[in-house]
Parts: structure tokens; C-alpha cells; sequence
């Protein structure tokens, strides 16, 4: 049975009753999509609550209470780490209703010092709601600008990183195609030359179109509503199945579209692109190709 949009409304008050009742809990705060007006939110849209808490330990050594919301699927547990001197710590909670949830841990010193800085960290910036304030804790926190995680625009050297390190992931892919480890070669094709080299490139030049104002999702969530249209047609054509010359012709695409996005950023951005590199490393890729067996 998935969690219902009614089930979902009544969630947070039904969860403002349960904290009121945890004398552990001092305050707690609604964060990321649910806490910005206006955002698009659906069914799967999860909580982002974090739990202020007078003593961490308990909440952090027995999670029993987490079965107060529902029967527990899955989990990840964070574990306790330091963040401005204090510990503190959290868990992914994933219930077998489709109710999501992502608590955060944290001491009242840590929401005590928050308060008192100038500046929100990006994870209040970006969007919270007081849910609960049983101290008058939150009195002095700045309120959020909606800004949160919104990138800056890279300097020339984050830039020409993003590439070199594109072109050396390049070689690896096209390595482990020659002997035909098609898992590895995946792993690397659809994940880090995408995923961790040309989403970056991609999401510049979203926000290059859009005056540096979107908050990127997570693996190129909402990409697709952002970017132009052309530029998303030639990144589904760099995805194929599991056949290993349709995956050589994959790679080909992929460098041609990190190479066409790349250039365009870089000339709204000031930066030359580094054309030697991409062409010592294309002509080293095509030499490795024509070696094949």
C-alpha cells in the first residue's frame, strides 16, 4: 500500500504531537522540498526533519522510535560525526507504505550556534519551517533566502578540471570496452563520465540560461525541465543497452556532447577550451579502437 496524498497531509501534525510528547526533542524543523512555497511535490516527495534534541545518544543508540511512524523497509544510518564541534547524526528511513523520511540529529548547541551566525548553512538557506519550539531556540535564525545549494559559476581551473578528468575517465571506458568488461565499461560510460563529469557541464549550462537561479536535484533530477531541448535529445542518445559496439558508438556521443556543451560554456563564461586536449585524447581513444581483436 503506498502512502497516500491524505496520509501525507496529516503527516506533519501527526508528527508535531509526537515530538511534543519526546522530552528528548527541544525543537524540530522541516527542511528541502516541503519547506519552499510553491514547490512541486507529489507522493514520493520525503520529510526532511531535523530533530533537536537535548541529549543525541539515546535517539542515536536506539532507533526503536522510528517504528512510531510506520514498519521500518530499510534504512541508512548515519553515524555520529562532528559538524562546528558538536556531534551529531541521522538516518534515511524508508517505511513499507512508500513514507520516506529524513531525520537529522542534532543537539541544541549545534541549533544554538546556527541561530547565532549571520549566515544560514545551505541546508536552512535553501528552505525550513519551524515545526516545533518548545525553548524559544529558533528565536534568532535568519530567515531563508531560497538559495540554498544554488552553484556559483566556476572558475577557469574548476572548469578545465571537469574536462581533463572527463577525457581521463575516457580512456578507462574505452579500456575495459577493448576487453570487453561490459559491467565496467557501464559503470564508467553511464556514471562518471555522465553522472560525475558531464551533468556539472550540463547543469552550468542550465544555469548559464537561467541566470544562475536553479537549485540542481540530485543525479540530474529536473534536468530535464531546465535544460534545451536539443542538448537533452543527445544525452538520451548517449544511452544504450549492453551490446558492446552499440556502447563504443555510446561513448563517441558522449564525448561529442561534452564537447559541444563545454565549448558553449566556456564561451559564456570567458574560458578557452582546452581543443589539444580533446584531440590528443579522441586520437588516442580511436588508436585503442582500432587495436581490437
Amino acid at each position: 500500500m503506498i502512502f497516500t496524498q491524505s496520509e501525507k497531509d496529516e503527516f506533519i501534525p501527526n508528527f508535531v504531537r509526537w515530538a511534543e510528547n519526546q522530552p528528548l526533542v527541544r525543537a524540530a524543523l522541516l527542511t528541502s522540498t516541503l519547506a519552499v512555497p510553491g514547490s512541486k511535490v507529489d507522493i514520493f516527495s520525503d520529510f526532511d526533519l531535523i530533530l533537536i534534541l537535548s541529549d543525541v545518544q539515546p535517539f542515536f543508540q536506539d532507533r526503536a522510535w522510528l517504528e512510531d511512524f510506520g514498519h521500518v523497509l530499510a534504512m541508512y544510518r548515519d553515524p555520529l560525526e562532528p559538524m562546528d564541534g558538536f556531534l551529531k547524526s541521522g538516518n534515511v528511513t524508508q517505511y513499507d507504505n512508500g513514507l520516506k523520511i529524513d531525520f537529522t540529529l542534532w543537539p541544541v548547541a549545534l541549533l544554538q550556534k546556527t541561530t547565532a551566525s549571520p549566515q544560514l548553512p545551505p541546508e536552512f538557506d535553501a528552505g525550513y519551517r519551524i515545526l516545533l519550539d518548545k525553548d524559544q531556540l529558533t528565536g534568532g535564525l535568519q530567515p531563508p533566502t531560497y538559495r540554498g545549494y544554488i552553484p556559483n559559476p566556476p572558475s577557469e581551473a574548476e572548469y578545465l578540471r571537469k574536462i581533463e578528468e572527463f577525457f581521463l575517465d575516457t580512456g578507462y571506458t574505452a579500456k575495459f570496452l577493448w576487453r570487453g568488461d561490459l559491467m565496467a565499461a557501464k559503470t564508467l560510460l553511464d556514471y562518471f563520465l555522465k553522472d560525475e563529469h558531464l551533468r556539472p557541464i550540463l547543469e552550468w549550462h542550465m544555469e548559464i540560461a537561467h541566470q544562475w537561479s536553479v537549485k540542481p536535484g540530485p543525479h540530474g533530477r529536473g534536468l530535464q525541465k531546465w535544460l534545451r531541448g536539443d542538448l537533452w535529445a543527445k544525452l538520451g542518445d548517449t544511452y544504450t543497452g549492453f551490446g558492446l559496439e552499440e556502447n563504443w558508438q555510446a561513448l563517441d556521443k558522449t564525448i561529442v556532447l561534452m564537447r559541444q556543451v563545454a565549448q558553449e560554456v566556456g564561451a559564456s563564461l570567458g574560458f578557452a577550451y582546452p581543443a589539444d586536449l580533446d584531440r590528443r585524447a579522441v586520437a588516442y581513444l580511436q588508436d585503442l579502437k582500432n587495436q581490437r581483436h
